[in-house]
């Protein structure tokens, strides 16, 4: 069985403003594409994997962009449906300094939104795979992408694949009771899953101790309590969070821990100064994902995950360019920033 990995969600239209400017001062914007599970799938392509990317495109030329723009970094795309009304778009407003960055969503009646059980065959999909990666967002789209997604998860378990999960709560999405809800059927079919500070908190109530996420200060024991308390209530194999100091917008803290029900696993900590964090939990997936496909251990593997996400940072877009050569670099210590010649 090949390294082969499959991501299921929504792909959107990223339109952000150049230059760190507000939307109010934008003349133009900058164009692109991203989501989660896309985000994800082209981090492991990047980095040599097949990358099998299933989601709901509408079938016309701004779909067919955002086709080719997966297919542009090596992304399997084979198994995209076509149909519906139209590609969500996303629009950033890049903070700066103490000014937070600013996301809107116009994404309702997203053709993903409208996907639902039967339209996929899962069966086919999964045929030589050995992942399946999907995170809190596609369930939080709909209904029937809430129900697609549970026939995805029942299907990949029931083919032997490993199963990851980001949390990813939205609160612009879904409430945290209907969060709670649908989340806590998915997660019973999860081997790992993944979050950051507030993502367990949100969706099932899980709150680590003596932690503040504005003031940035990160309790490691009460995180390690959060980890232990994912695996015991759902039978996981490893709960994975990212721990974020957020100093400003422009400067962070950035450090990920993993529990694997036998002992805690912390990277080493990177003080990132941001390009563009949006895909940086991503990052971390994808290279947590490749690390474990690989065989590296725990401590590696988390090693591994936090340098691709810690590089993640210093790129615009969703997506993550860099390649594990340069990985494993910055996971070695060379952090240095020097030019290369």
């Amino acid at each position: 069985m090949s390294n082969r990995v499959v991501c299921f969600g929504e792909i959107m239209l990223r339109l952000s403003t150049p230059e760190y400017r507000r939307f109010v001062q934008a003349d133009s914007f900058d164009a692109t594409y991203g989501g989660g599970e896309a985000n994800v799938a082209a981090s492991l392509a990047n980095f040599g994997l097949e990358a099998c990317y299933v989601t709901k495109l509408p079938d016309n030329p701004i779909g067919d962009a955002a086709l080719n723009h997966l297919r542009r970094y090596g992304v399997k795309t084979e198994y995209i449906i076509r149909g519906g009304e139209r590609l969500g778009i996303y629009f950033l407003e890049s903070g700066a300094s103490q000014r937070p960055s600013k996301v809107i969503y116009d994404r309702a009646y997203s053709s993903i939104s409208s996907i639902k059980p039967g339209e996929i065959d899962w069966e086919k999909v999964f045929e030589g795979a050995k992942w399946f990666h999907f995170t809190g967002i596609t369930p939080a789209l709909s209904d029937s992408a809430a129900e697609a997604t549970l026939e995805a998860v029942k299907t990949a378990k029931q083919a032997g694949l490993t199963v990851s999960c980001d949390l990813n709560y939205r609160k612009k999405l879904w409430s945290t009771d209907k969060a709670n809800r649908v989340m806590s059927e998915l997660v019973k079919y999860v081997d790992i899953c993944i979050g950051n500070e507030e993502d367990a908190e949100k969706v099932f109530g899980i709150r680590a101790e003596d932690s503040d996420i504005v003031s940035g200060e990160l309790s490691k024991e009460g995180y390690k309590d959060v980890a232990r308390k994912l695996v015991e209530r759902f039978g996981l194999k490893m709960a994975a969070i990212t721990l974020r100091e957020s100093h400003s917008a422009s400067d962070n803290g950035w450090s990920v821990m993993l529990y694997d029900g036998a002992g805690y696993y912390f990277s080493r900590k990177y003080d990132v100064h941001i390009v563009d964090r949006v895909g940086g939990g991503d990052a971390f997936a994808g290279g947590l994902i490749y690390a474990l496909l690989n065989g590296y251990d725990s401590q590696n593997s988390v090693e591994f995950a936090a340098a691709a996400s810690c590089l993640k940072h210093t790129i615009p877009g969703d997506f993550n360019h860099v390649t594990v050569a340069e990985v494993t670099s910055l996971m070695k210590g060379d952090g240095s920033g020097r030019v290369q010649r």
